[in-house]
């Protein structure tokens, strides 16, 4: 690991190179808003700690990217993103860690380490070896990311993954920070929107009991406001905004995407 990778750049473009996750948001980050950050390229995952150099890179830059922001401490995500991670057969869903509201370089390099070595743990080798994939070369990149500090998170899906359906897009959303949907804490409000029209087909407001906000130094998981639980956390231009979005998303890379 000689360097760090900045989305957006072309060298940080390649899925083999800082894995398909990091790849995909750096693509998109050269012509659309995505929250700045880095990649550290993948490494082997058996490694016992990272070299000198390495620790050298991700503290200086998570410090460019604090000067960038304006904070000395900005909060960033660090998530794994194996080579081999989200693809069409095997998306490694919650098999790698991921930690959130990660304050200061020091912090960070804690947290790239723990990361790594998340490709590793029995749960991660299990899931490879169901699947038919390589658990003695496992290479795993992590990605620096500014973090979004959502009053409401929301998944979008491209095409409806209930029915199949291409002519739809699938919106889940729930207040406060995304890890309570894609985390499975709370029943999230659904929204389906029709493509050629552009219209809200149907929906339903969840009863949203819980939330995931931010802690001084990572998140928490709290009892969600009153007067929010039954009530909807995006209006209705909101969510076909968050509609447009993910087609101009699918037109952008050619396939049906989610996005958070």
């Amino acid at each position: 690991m000689s360097e760090v990778l900045w989305l957006g750049v072309a060298p940080c473009h390649d899925a083999t190179v800082v894995g398909g996750k990091a790849a995909a948001l750096s693509r998109l980050a050269a012509s659309h808003r995505v929250p700045p950050g880095f990649a550290l390229p993948a490494t082997g995952a058996y490694i016992e700690s990272l070299t000198d150099h390495a620790r050298t890179a991700i503290r200086e830059a998570y410090n460019m990217l604090a000067h960038k922001a304006g904070a000395h401490d900005v909060p960033v995500a660090v998530r794994s993103s194996a080579v081999d991670e989200d693809g069409a057969d095997s998306s490694f869903a919650g098999q790698h860690d991921t930690y959130l509201n990660v304050r200061g370089a020091d912090a960070v390099v804690d947290a790239v380490q723990r990361c790594i070595a998340s490709a590793t743990t029995r749960e991660a080798l299990d899931y490879r070896l169901q699947r038919g994939l390589p658990t003695d070369d496992v290479r795993m990149a992590v990605l620096v990311q500014q973090m979004v500090l959502s009053d409401v998170s929301a998944v979008v899906f491209s095409a409806n993954p209930v029915t199949g359906a291409l002519s739809e897009v699938m919106i889940t959303a729930s207040w406060g920070l995304g890890e309570s949907i894609v985390g499975g804490m709370v029943t999230p409000d659904t929204f389906v929107v029709t493509k050629d029209a552009g219209s809200i087909m149907w929906r339903d407001i969840a009863m949203k009991e819980r939330m995931t906000v931010l802690t001084t130094n990572g998140t928490t998981e709290v009892e969600t406001p009153v007067e929010l639980q039954t009530a909807s956390c995006l209006d209705d231009a909101q969510v076909c905004e968050a509609a447009q979005l993910a087609m101009g998303l699918e037109g952008f890379f050619g396939f049906p995407v989610d996005v958070e």
